[in-house]
């Protein structure tokens, strides 16, 4: 391959974004996507809801993702398919290809790979592995890609948005979807995504509810399933017995960073710790869901342009950079992206998500004990991303970003 200022891992979403942004600052750059498109997940994403903020209208996921492909086409980024990293050692990035394998080592990095879904193994399911457990983004792939209907008669664990979707789906291809279980309270998906798959089809959630077994031996016959406490703990006596033959999985996702090490991770996204240019390392970028994981694609583009646009600014050493400050989660807060900011005049928008559903509260940005902002919010949720903007013009030390009830 030819030499390169920027390198850009993922093809996605994020990857399209960052490389978009990254060659408006000159720096030459590519694109690396181990699939034979680009796109990333978008491209299984067939239902609306894409675009809302970013495009001002509504787009399945594979025309969101084909706005972006003509849109790379208009610059001079190179784009590499069918092509893994097997290791990124500092920045010598470790690629097999169909030309064979070699090393890049380029200037600056980002980092797009997005996520991945978390498994039976990871939830340590219990009981047998027969036929028919299976993540949402699987079955999604199976019906939307293949036209495969992979089972009849379904049970949901978990809430996330992709899960809450595909019960919409698997009733429009004439499964029957018995019902979503959630261990939690609340739900993690979207409160659009509840109303419009489940309420619209009269598909029952229940809360505070899980498996305790999955039964059947080669292939699955049934799920047992009971309420748990305060403490996850399951409560025995109310444990019920509902026949399926497919369990679909939608019990979170993680960051797909296996390939880099060495970086600092904030243990409550599993992703990278970035500064306000989403730098995780000097001249190592990360965006999208590889550094958190997103409800909205739009969030991801606008995340992945700051990053590229920054990246490509440190390849062509016009990046500035001036003494930098913590940005610290606070009460009500599980975490904030970026997590330190640099001084200066600029604007900040930090993101974040809060532990508990709040009503009526109060967004709160102190340094040293006293208030620097304050947002008004109607309703949060841990399902939905949130964030406050504001200008640093007097920050000079560690800011904290906290939620509290209006007074």
């Amino acid at each position: 391959m030819k030499n390169y200022d920027v390198v850009i891992i993922g093809g996605g979403p994020a990857g399209m974004g960052a490389g978009i942004e990254c060659a408006k600052t000159g720096a030459k750059t590519l694109i690396i996507e181990r699939e034979n498109r680009l796109g990333g997940i978008l491209n299984q994403c067939i239902h609306n809801g894409f675009g809302l903020h970013y495009f001002k209208e509504e787009l399945t996921g594979p025309e969101y993702a084909h706005r972006f492909e003509e849109l790379l086409k208009d610059t001079n980024v190179d784009v590499s398919l069918n092509t893994f990293v097997t290791k990124i050692d500092n920045k010598d990035i470790y690629v097999v290809s169909p030309e064979g394998a070699e090393v890049i080592s380029p200037k600056a990095i980002v980092l797009a790979m997005g996520c991945r879904e978390k498994t039976a193994g990871n939830i340590r399911l219990k009981g047998t592995r027969p036929a028919g457990i299976m993540t949402a983004g699987q079955v999604q792939k199976l019906v939307n890609f293949h036209g495969k209907l992979p089972g009849k008669k379904v049970v949901i664990l978990g809430s996330g948005d992709i899960g809450l979707i595909m019960a919409r789906r698997l009733t429009l291809a004439g499964a029957k979807v018995e019902m979503v279980l959630e261990i939690m309270k609340s739900s993690s998906g979207l409160a659009r995504n509840i109303r419009q798959c489940l309420d619209d089809f009269d598909i029952p959630i229940h809360y505070s509810t899980t498996i305790t077994e999955v039964v059947g031996k080669d292939r699955v016959e049934g799920i047992k399933y009971a309420q748990v406490d305060d403490k996850m703990k399951e409560i025995p006596e109310t444990e019920k017995f509902m026949e399926c033959d497919l369990v679909v999985l939608s019990v979170g996702l993680t960051p797909e960073n296996d390939i880099v090490s060495g970086y600092p991770i904030n243990p409550m996204t599993n992703g990278f710790v970035v500064n306000e240019f989403r730098e995780c390392a000097d001249g190592v970028f990360a965006c999208g869901n590889v550094l958190q994981v997103h409800d909205l694609v739009d969030n991801v583009t606008c995340e992945s342009m700051l990053a590229g646009k920054n990246a490509g600014l440190f390849a062509m050493g016009k990046l500035q950079k001036s003494k930098s400050h913590s940005v610290i989660a606070g009460d009500g807060i599980r975490y904030t992206v970026p997590g330190s900011y640099f001084e200066n005049d600029d604007e900040l928008e930090v993101f974040f998500r809060v532990n508990n559903k709040q009503k009526n509260a109060e967004i709160v940005v102190s340094q040293n004990g006293e208030v620097v902002k304050t947002k008004f919010a109607v309703a949060l949720n841990p399902g939905e991303m949130s964030s406050i903007k504001f200008d640093k013009l007097g920050l000079n030390s560690d800011i904290t970003i906290s939620v509290r009830e209006k007074k």
